[in-house]
């Protein structure tokens, strides 16, 4: 039996604990819990993650003063507070989490010597190291811990107790789980300040009493769970795995490859050779690396020699290319082998990596396509290095692939979506001195950009140019830009494209710019007349390959062939600004009736304020802001000018400020709904980066489809929302950074060596409610294979915005910090373990340079994404929040309103019951909330199948619904878990079965409501309201109906989840032996009612729900 089963322990060094929260080095103070990297290494004041007040005033010069000495990790948190990172774009310091102290990791490994196998791990336990040891009654206490030299127990030190009870049998362990899974430490007052990846329970004895532990690096804490791991798994032959440590399937496979080019055939090759050998297996090592690998191993051998034996070899590649966090994950997923076969295979794809409808051969291909040796592709397993070669495939990129192809409904009005958007095409270097160039054209075209700009000017011999008018030196020729935009028009993306024409030609020049368009562009060229009984614009589905011209446009009722407009040019904008005159009026321009013409859907008029366009702007006429324009108008009407964009089309450019072409940032408009954002294409960056990233989606096509609750005639959002938004569901990301490959050293730190000390920065961009960010521990002197091993959350409150950010930079940098950095939509995110292709910073893939992460989305309540596995959580445990209804103070609507109510808090109440009966079972089993019910299942079988494979219950379904039922005496810990999957089973049912008559309660006052919608106004007329308080009205309003449509689909969701859940239990029930009961009845019944839930979910996708 543990110590920790035992009574009360004094802390170390025999001391009576003090009443105190705070304890000396025996007791850990909860202040220090992350402190295994504030151990040592060098603290520079610049690195921070967070925009923060500078320290200039009390540390002169940005030194600490010797005032700071007494506490140094004051003096290192107010340094974290200095000047923002270059790269960080978050601009509320609220939302960044600058508690996180500037921190090092440190393995407690030997740098150079990697886990490459269970030997490894079993020999670093033998060795021991010190683990803090959790109590229930929140201390924690330094031991060491060793594993016996026979492999039969766990011992810890000093102790109270005699020697022989200061052990834990390996034979009465019944699981090692790694995170903060057990009630002691979701119950530990100190939990927070434990990091999820440094903690590990070991749970024992008949009861599963929980011996909890904290390591003091995540890979340490990895080598315990692996190592016990697999001592468990073969406790009747522990010392098998010393004796076979060469007759591995990977020992033999590299025997097999030496032997093939040992053309002497005497075991030995020259150094040379080796060398050339491991490099053709794994390109990305650096042949100094290889070299010095061969020196270590054989000075441990007192050898010197230029030859290679075949161990040697063996040796050396399996510690230079053993990435030990591949090697945890797969000891973990193949149940403790060195190997996963087709089985194991199936079922990480399926729980962990999100994969639907995977089969057995499925499994066997890919085991075909990427594991090295013969005999494994011949027998149907993947070792280490096909693993590896696998997770590193196209086929675990984080990326989803089904958003590389067209997945949005093209066919909405074109104000419904944002568009990628160039400012200044012509340009390749800032807008100050840059000559105009064609590959500007060339560059955007490719990259899907659908609207460019063409500033045309008159040009020699009546050939109209296009040209930087700040610099005329190097003007193009209208004519052949327009042929290279006919050539590339549709090359990327076959919607339509927007060509915005500023125009600084003469009437004479005109005319040659139209029939030059006419005669290139040809039927391309969209003409048609706007019809007056449409109300929005066309869709882009129904604008495919047409080219449409943005422009000034003469009154249609004026039958004359030229006439003066007014000139909307951007550089009028800083003439103005350095003008006493600030107000005056813009010039007038002339225009010909033939360019007039050429202009139909895209119509240039001004803004003057939202009453006035609401009142008299027709669909197809849009204005333009200028950044600082928009940016008082986002902030000053944020609901306004959301509602403005559902119908009128806005572009927004960069200040004429910015005279270095740099890039204002694209969300802050994005989140008002403006549709064409224009970027400097020609200056990378964060920004330049927010912008490409967005863009991925929805097959590249420079489309993408905004929010609903930005689109629907009726709805209510503010770009300035702080919280959760009406109507839609708060997802959770957890993102766990494990490792970094092959890091560069900064492009610009030209004076520094090629150590460098990586850390990431994870930037959240979205509404201002979700924009935060977080950072690593910085890993010293590591560029090949850094492990950081941490995990943070992020409460994203509208996910269809949400974008993230990953960003490498260097600690020790001189001169430029920047590694790589990758962003993309969080809709995109491909759940499970990834490997992310980082980016240059002009944003190039750069070759073998990845970040290796997990990824989970888990929801508050109700619906995953599609596709996906289904993951659902609480968020701690608040009271219920319940999305309320607002008073419009019109009465007839109040009480058509007020029946929605009970019908609302139904559907949250079931929602959210059946969220909290899943994490219960989550947390009884020992999973974290983001494990999927699959997960559940098979930790349970675990537990309730005999090691003869006769289970102690059976799947019994009832009226399709998968109950378990005890065919024997189950013990009491485990009916706590079997009450608690019950109730998460009626809580299910209780959801499907009413789903439908609240979702019609719910969807039937929205329709009420809305029958209302036109006679807002005359209704408020009637009761008195006025100004003020009827836009209030107007505006409640819209917040209900949001509300309504928002809450029912949710319920929809809940409902489809919930469904999904029942047929991947069953399932997982079947898959796992627990519908056994000594005939084949059972399992007949359960596919008859697998076959019903089918039918009930297809039903429903094409009825009601």
């Amino acid at each position: 039996m543990a110590e920790a089963a035992g009574g009360r322990e004094q802390p170390a060094g025999g001391r009576a604990p003090p009443d105190a929260a705070y304890r000396a080095e025996e007791e850990l103070e909860p202040a220090s819990l992350d402190a295994p990297a504030a151990a040592g290494g060098r603290r520079r004041e610049r690195r921070s993650g967070v925009s923060a007040v500078g320290t200039a005033e009390r540390f002169p010069g940005g030194s600490l003063g010797p005032a700071a000495a007494p506490d140094p990790d004051a003096c290192l948190l107010e340094a974290a507070k200095a000047t923002p990172r270059r790269s960080s774009i978050i601009k509320d310091p609220s939302n960044q989490k600058c508690g996180r102290k500037k921190t090092v990791s440190f393995s407690s490994m030997p740098s150079e010597k990697k886990i490459s196998s269970a030997s490894d791990c079993i020999s670093f336990m033998q060795a021991g190291c010190e683990l803090k040891k959790v109590r229930p009654n929140s201390r924690i206490y330094n031991r060491f811990f060793t594993l016996d030299p026979d492999l039969q127990a766990l011992r810890w030190e000093p102790s109270k107790k005699d020697l022989d009870k200061a052990k834990l049998d390996i034979s009465a362990i019944k699981e090692i789980r790694l995170g903060k899974n057990t009630e002691t430490f979701r119950n530990n007052g100190l939990a927070d300040q434990i990091s999820e990846d440094c903690a590990l329970s070991i749970i024992h004895g008949e009861n599963y009493e929980s011996l909890d532990l904290v390591a003091n690096s995540a890979d340490v804490a990895n080598i315990w769970v692996s190592g016990l791991r697999y001592l468990v798994s073969r406790s009747k032959q522990p010392l098998d795995l010393m004796e076979s440590s060469h007759n591995t399937p990977r020992f033999a496979w590299l025997k097999t490859v030496f032997e093939a080019a040992d053309v002497d055939g005497n075991g030995i090759m020259l150094e040379d050779t080796a060398v050339e050998l491991i490099k053709k297996l794994n390109p990305t090592l650096k042949e100094s690396k290889i070299r010095l690998k061969f020196k270590e191993i054989q000075k441990s051998k007192e050898k010197l020699t230029t030859r290679v034996t075949k161990e040697e070899f063996c040796e050396a590649f399996s510690e230079l290319c053993t990435r030990p966090e591949v090697y945890f994950l797969l000891v973990q997923i193949s149940k403790n082998k060195e190997y996963l076969d087709a089985n194991d295979l199936m079922l990480f794809l399926e729980a962990e990596q999100g994969v639907t409808h995977i089969t057995e051969e499925m499994c066997l291909d890919i085991i075909r396509r990427y594991e090295l040796s013969e005999e494994g592709r011949l027998k149907g397993f993947l070792a280490i290095d096909g693993f590896t070669q696998y997770l590193l495939s196209s086929e675990c990129d984080i990326f989803d692939p089904e958003h590389k192809k067209i997945v949005q409904d093209m066919t909405q009005p074109l104000s419904h979506y944002y568009i990628n958007a160039s400012h200044n095409t012509y340009l390749i270097e800032d807008q100050l001195r840059g000559p105009a160039d064609i590959n500007g054209y060339v560059r955007a075209l490719k990259m899907s950009c659908r609207s460019i700009e063409l500033d045309v000017c008159d040009g020699p011999d009546n050939e109209p140019i296009i040209c930087n008018r700040n610099n005329v030196t190097s003007p193009l020729a209208f004519r052949n830009v327009i042929e290279v935009i006919n050539k590339l028009a549709f090359f990327a993306s076959e919607y339509p494209l927007i060509l915005c024409l500023g125009n600084h030609c003469s009437v004479q020049q005109q005319k040659v710019m139209v029939q030059h368009m006419k005669r290139i562009f040809g039927n391309k060229l969209y003409t048609e007349a706007p019809l007056s009984s449409e109300a929005y614009l066309p869709s882009p589905e129904k604008l495919k390959m047409k080219i449409i011209v943005k422009g000034k446009k003469l009154p249609c009722d004026q039958d004359v062939l030229e006439g003066e407009v007014t000139d909307e040019d951007e550089e009028a904008e800083i003439s103005r600004r350095l003008s006493e005159d600030f107000s005056r009026e813009p010039k007038l321009i002339w225009l010909c009736r033939e360019l007039s013409d050429l202009v139909s859907l895209c119509k240039s008029i001004q803004y003057k304020d939202f009453e006035t366009s609401m009142k008299s702007q027709n669909y197809w006429e849009m204005c333009s802001f200028s950044e600082a324009e928009a940016s008082r108008i986002a902030n000053e009407y944020p609901e306004d000018f959301v509602n403005y964009n559902k119908k009128f089309l806005s572009r927004v450019y960069p200040s004429a400020m910015r005279i270095d072409s740099s890039n204002l940032n694209p969300q802050d408009f994005w989140n008002c709904g403006c549709q064409i954002v224009a970027m400097n294409y020609q200056t990378p960056g964060p920004m330049m980066d927010l912008h490409t990233g967005w863009f991925l989606q929805n097959g590249g096509c420079g489309y993408v489809l905004r929010p609903s609750v930005m689109r629907d005639e009726v709805s209510y959002f503010s770009a300035n929302t702080k919280g959760i938004v009406p109507g839609v569901s708060p997802q959770v990301l957890h993102v766990k950074i494990i490792s970094g490959q092959n890091f560069p050293k900064p492009k610009g730190a030209c004076a520094k060596g090629d150590v460098i000390d990586p850390y990431v920065c994870i930037e959240i961009h979205g509404i201002p409610a979700d924009c935060t960010e977080q950072r690593t521990k910085t890993v010293q002197q590591n560029s090949d294979n850094p492990i950081f091993d941490e995990s943070f959350e992020f409460q994203i409150n509208l996910p269809e915005l949400a974008m993230i950010r990953f960003v490498v930079l260097d600690d020790d940098y001189i001169g430029d910090e920047f590694i790589g950095q990758y962003t993309i939509p969080l809709e995109c995110l491909q759940p499970g373990y990834r490997h992310i292709p980082l980016r240059s910073f002009v944003g190039d893939i750069m070759e073998h340079v990845t970040l290796f992460v997990h990824i989970a989305i888990t929801n508050r309540s109700g619906g995953g994404k599609a596709q996906k596995r289904s993951l659902s959580v609480r968020i701690g445990k608040k009271a219920r929040e319940y999305t309320m209804l607002r008073n419009t103070g019109l009465k007839i609507i109040d009480d058509i309103f007020k029946l929605a109510v009970h019908p609302l808090r139904e559907a949250t109440d079931m929602r959210e019951n059946m969220q909290n009966a899943m994490v219960s079972v989550k947390e009884l089993c020992g999973l974290p909330p983001i494990a999927s019910l699959k997960q559940c299942i098979l930790t349970l079988s675990s537990r309730l199948v005999s090691s003869d494979n006769t289970p102690s219950v059976a799947l019994c379904m009832k009226d399709t619904f998968p109950y378990l039922e005890p065919l024997g005496t189950v013990p009491d810990v485990q009916k706590k878990v079997l009450a608690a999957y019950e109730l998460m089973i009626q809580e299910s049912r209780v959801l499907i079965e009413t789903a439908d008559t609240t979702h019609d309660k719910i969807v039937q006052c929205q329709k009420a409501g809305m029958e209302f919608h036109e006679e807002l106004h005359n209704l408020g007329t009637k009761e008195g309201l006025k100004g003020r308080k009827l836009s209030k009205a107007i505006e409640s309003f819209a917040w209900n109906i949001t509300v309504l449509k928002g809450q029912g689909d949710l319920l929809k969701n809940a409902k489809n989840e919930a469904l999904e859940n029942m047929k991947q239990i069953q399932l997982a029930c079947l898959s796992c032996g627990l519908s056994k009961t000594g005939s084949g009845q059972t399992d007949a019944k359960a596919k008859r009612c697998l076959e019903a839930i089918q039918e009930k979910d297809t039903g429903d996708e094409n009825g009601r729900l």
